[in-house]
């Protein structure tokens, strides 16, 4: 994946776990693990907002690209 993931650095950097993220955030733990995971194929906005506000993060400190087409997109040339 193009995207990478840096929830789990941000979230021991605030000194949360990711139980109590769900709870504010208002996800399951099992679709946190997806995202942590970086095996996500999408994510809402909402969502992201949340998880940022309750993180005290930019988007950009949680996700970032990594300079590369993502190899999907590359199949349908």
């Amino acid at each position: 994946m193009a995207i990478r993931i840096y929830l789990e650095d941000i979230l021991k950097k605030r000194g949360m776990t990711s139980k109590e993220l769900c709870a504010k955030v208002g996800i399951t733990e099992a679709n946190l693990s997806i995202l942590r995971s970086g095996k996500a194929k999408g994510i809402r906005f909402s969502t992201v907002n949340r998880i940022c506000y309750f993180l005290n993060c930019d988007v950009g400190d949680i996700l970032k690209f990594d300079g590369n087409l993502d190899e999907e997109e590359n199949t349908h040339d």
